[in-house]
């Protein structure tokens, strides 16, 4: 009998500190206020559905994305940066800088200043302000007198140089604690009627349902239809929501990356030539591994057994990774990316288990499939316009202009989109 009771309450225990762990409340920073100078400035409300690829509204007609971007802007692609993967991708949204420049190299990668691995998995690492460099849309804002919001995004749980956003809530993907879409819709209402002076301008908003489908079933799979669909539908809930509040609110409309089918009968295993106790191995989506030496010594001959031996899959020394992917030495401004890196080629991807269906993360200049979607739509967006495929660090400054902020640091993204697409 006394045992059973240990048992159970051992359980017990278990479930309260998981729930713990999981903190639903919203976030408040106390004794903010939007400067006088900034409560007439107009609004912007960024949402990213993760996965949500170049010709998914098409494809299977999101009839209520469509329509809003008819309205507003409607770009061919977005092309990610590379890696093109989700925390990497996000983060260079919102900071206008390559992964590379921002310090986030991979969902997963080695720090040698702290001896430590950063994972999205871990929580602790996640909220970290360590480990962002650059400066966030959320923290420009605050900085300046304008107050910012946030319901998801990467890097929005952490006080990079100190600033979280005004309102935030803590990332979750538990279904049973899972905040509803009908309490997130409310929330950014509850904002946006907030007396003027503590009333956010900046809103980011994230949705994780159609990149979770892709994975699992593929991106033409009747599953990822419904996640599209499902998408649409409450972007519509959204939109319908504000309306009534008045407000020159602009929408942009992001993803982070695309989706790709992959080889699933054929993986490709972990390089045996690769000696464990002599690297620090980090793989991200199945499509970037970084070996990190742990003794310089180690570099070259595993460089060249790699070498002599890779099939289907490409072998870079860290100075030798082609230019354009800003993923080299050079770029390399936090020391986060390994000394020996592997690329996969499409189809194909790394893992020692059975892959799932669907893939990111690689070259998107290679393959079109890791193209992201943008529309934008709203009072300071040109109407009807239709533009080409463009990088997305230049989303940066087109918040930056809506909202007359002033730039704080160096980023990659430039003017060139904002003066195309927003009216004068």
């Amino acid at each position: 009998m006394m045992r059973r009771f240990l048992f159970f309450y051992l359980i017990l225990i278990q479930a309260v500190c998981a729930f713990a762990q999981t903190d639903t409340t919203q976030q408040v920073a106390a004794g903010r206020f939007n400067q006088k100078n900034q409560v007439q400035k107009p609004y912007v409300i960024l949402i990213s559905a993760d996965g949500f690829r170049y010709d998914y509204a098409k494809k299977y007609q999101a009839e209520h994305l469509l329509t809003y971007a008819a309205t507003g802007i409607t770009a061919a692609s977005m092309k990610p940066s590379f890696p093109s993967i989700t925390f990497p991708n996000h983060y260079a949204i919102v900071s206008g800088r390559y992964p590379s420049h921002s310090g986030l190299v991979a969902n997963q990668f080695y720090d040698r200043k702290r001896n430590e691995i950063y994972a999205i998995s871990q929580r602790e690492k996640v909220v970290d302000p360590y480990w962002y460099g650059g400066t966030p849309l959320w923290v420009l804002a605050e900085k300046q007198g304008l107050l910012s919001a946030s319901f998801y995004w990467v890097g929005s749980e952490a006080p990079i140089q100190g600033i979280s956003p005004s309102y935030f809530y803590y990332f979750n993907s538990d279904k049973y604690v899972n905040v509803s879409i009908e309490s997130r819709i409310a929330a950014v209402k509850n904002w946006l009627s907030l007396p003027e002076d503590r009333r956010p301008h900046l809103i980011t908003f994230y949705f994780p349902e159609v990149d979770g489908a892709g994975h699992t079933y593929g991106p033409d799979a009747e599953e990822t239809r419904q996640a599209v669909k499902l998408v649409d539908e409450q972007i519509a809930q959204l939109v319908k929501a504000l309306e009534p509040l008045g407000l020159p609110i602009n929408y942009i409309f992001v993803s982070d990356h695309g989706m790709t089918a992959v080889d699933v009968a054929n993986p490709i295993r972990m390089p045996s030539s690769i000696n464990r106790d002599e690297f620090v191995i980090t793989v991200s989506s199945g499509t970037v591994v970084n070996l990190y030496a742990k003794k310089s010594k180690y570099i070259k001959p595993t460089y060249n057994a790699l070498k002599s031996s890779a099939k289907n899959y490409n072998v870079y020394l860290k100075r030798s990774v082609p230019a354009s992917l800003h993923y080299g030495k050079k770029d390399d401004w936090y020391g986060r990316i390994g000394d020996i890196v592997l690329f996969p080629h499409w189809p194909q991807v790394f893992s020692d288990k059975d892959p799932g269906k669907g893939y990111h993360g690689f070259d998107p200049d290679k393959v079109k499939d890791m193209h992201a979607t943008f529309y934008a739509w709203g009072p300071a967006f040109k109407s009807g316009m239709q533009i080409e495929t463009f990088q997305n660090v230049e989303v940066y400054q087109v918040v930056t202009r809506i909202l007359g902020l002033n730039l704080a640091d160096k980023i990659d993204g430039t003017s060139q989109l904002a003066e195309q697409i927003l009216k004068k």
